[in-house]
């Protein structure tokens, strides 16, 4: 499913009113899907009392189309209006007020007694004050009548908003100023992006789609962020052929954990085992490879130690000699960030060699003389960055310039977000944050939050709902880095095996989240789910 931009959603309105549609079919369309969601709350409709909040613009132009319907189909239904004028030219209008609606506006209203009579009385409010028509913060009056709403929110009837919460921004989920808590919204036309992110998820509610019919090679070439939804992750999870064996499935090299995070390192080559990969191998210096509770599964390459137990700079020649057999690398969870292994992570990707050699795969041209670090050293395979693996990356300077596209998926967190893109705070529209980064850095970037971006260099994004508390607690970020390598070992490309991973985390997460509840569970109650929300996912269930 596409979710839009305002200016987005706007283009592909005015592409259908080119190409032969009119605006009063598409709202008369968007009106007659909202109330047939509004019919699905109410049930039975006649005599159920339904009250309409309808605003100055096409949003309360769909209120009218559904308070209309409502009315055809049984329900007794009351316009509240706020700022709307132009009775006698507004078609919409006029048919209601030949169905004897009873009206009642703001205007005569100003101590909201009256909106508070009709709200305890409604079995169901629909919010169609400025949907995706806000352009400044709500205030003064109208921010009034938004908090009688919201007063009455789990008392009397539920709240269906019509394309979004009023107060919620279209683009990027901002709540300005105050907003309606809906039960219910119902999108129109295509799901706008701001109803997925927070804090305007929290005001939205469970989302419908009222659609308008707009043309298919419409969409298909306009580039709209995709929603990660189970259908799409489907079609990415790899082939599993019965007379399979272990080498069809790809090998996972993980580079994680020091003294101090031993745990990433099982967490991360678990995920990476529960998700189908062939083999898993640890790297790590013998103070990981000997903690006890240790991956059975998982083969281990001793490496020299740096700090703490950490990976240390000698470990690259260990390494050199294997990497060209395994299909992906994970590295950076647990490593600490101590300087012998910043050391590590700058020789890893040729970062310490003057910028003016040549490159060759990962790695920059030189003598052995030039630098400890010159020694042959193979391409990199597809390669997951993740926690101090960005963490460190972000400490030396111009990183992005010498790092091949194209090879890597980066899956920082917010934080770790600000730290590569070296600024403070991270503008309000997380999805162009993302873009641009994908597009700067020339590689795939998975955002994690409440609500998860996957950027690709190209343009491409996806969008997956799926807070969820139970995932707030240290270690679940090492199982998604496990399970993308997972994936990238089975041959997934990068894209595909960051929506596929992100998505399989979040279900495993649900799954837990359903089973134990949404505190007190541990990331390790996500492996044993990872193989159920598979099969789930192949099935179809």
């Amino acid at each position: 499913m596409k979710i839009v931009t305002t200016a987005q959603m706007r283009a592909l309105e005015q592409a259908a009113v080119t190409a032969g549609a009119t605006w009063e079919a598409l709202m008369e369309q968007a009106g007659w899907g909202v109330a047939q969601e509004a019919l699905r709350l109410l049930g039975l409709p006649n005599g159920r009392h339904v009250l309409v909040l309808v605003g100055p613009g096409n949003n309360g132009g769909d209120g009218l189309v559904a308070a209309r319907h409502l009315h055809d189909a049984g329900a007794n239904v009351t316009l509240y209006f706020w700022r709307r004028q132009g009775a006698d030219a507004d078609a919409n209008w006029q048919r209601c007020r030949r169905r004897t609606l009873r009206e009642y506006d703001a205007a005569t209203d100003p101590d909201g007694m009256t909106l508070t009579t009709l709200v305890q009385a409604a079995d169901l409010m629909l919010d169609a004050f400025l949907g995706m028509g806000l352009t400044r913060p709500v205030a003064d009056d109208l921010a009034a009548l938004v908090t009688v709403l919201n007063r009455a929110q789990g008392t009397h009837g539920p709240v269906l908003a019509i394309d979004l919460p009023t107060g919620v921004n279209a683009d990027n989920g901002a709540v300005m100023g105050i907003a309606v808590r809906a039960d219910l919204t119902v999108a129109t036309g295509l799901p706008k992006r701001g109803l997925f992110f927070y804090p305007g998820r929290t005001y939205v509610g469970r989302i419908a789609l009222a659609e308008l019919g707009l043309a298919n090679e419409t969409l298909e070439t306009t580039i709209m962020s995709d929603l990660l939804t189970p259908d799409y992750a489907r079609r990415l999870l790899p082939a599993r052929p019965a007379d399979a064996h272990k080498g069809r499935f790809g090998k996972v090299l993980v580079v994680a954990g020091s003294l101090h995070y031993p745990g990433a390192a099982y967490l991360t080559c678990a995920g990476a085992a529960r998700v189908g990969a062939g083999l898993v191998t640890l790297a790590g210096g013998r103070t990981v490879l000997g903690v006890a509770g240790r991956l059975p599964e998982a083969t281990v390459l001793p490496v020299p130690e740096g700090d703490w137990g950490a990976v240390g700079p000698n470990a690259l020649e260990e390494l050199a000699k294997v990497l060209a057999d395994y299909t992906a690398l994970v590295l950076g969870p647990g490593l600490g960030q101590g300087e012998a292994t910043q050391v590590f992570i700058q020789r890893m990707f040729g970062l310490d060699k003057p910028k003016s050699r040549a490159r060759v795969g990962f790695l920059l041209g030189g003598t052995d003389a030039e630098s400890h670090a010159s020694a042959a050293v193979p391409d990199l395979p597809f390669t997951v960055l993740d926690a101090d693996g960005l963490n460190l990356l972000a400490t030396i300077e111009d990183w992005p310039e010498h790092l091949p596209q194209g090879r890597l998926i980066f899956t920082p967190h917010l934080g770790e977000m600000r730290r590569l893109l070296k600024v403070e705070e991270l503008a309000g529209d997380l999805v162009a944050v993302t873009v641009k980064a994908a597009q700067t850095w020339g590689q795939v970037v998975v955002l994690k939050g409440a609500t998860t971006i996957i950027a690709h260099p190209d343009g491409r994004t996806l969008v997956h709902d799926c807070a969820n508390p139970a995932l707030a607690t240290a270690g679940t970020g090492d199982v998604l880095a496990g399970i993308i390598g997972g994936l990238l070992a089975q041959g997934c490309d990068l894209f595909a095996a960051a929506a596929l991973g992100v998505y399989l985390h979040a279900a495993a997460g649900a799954q837990v989240r359903d089973a134990l509840g949404d505190a007190g569970t541990l990331a390790s109650d996500l492996l044993p789910a990872l193989p159920r929300v598979i099969k789930a996912l192949r099935l179809g269930v």
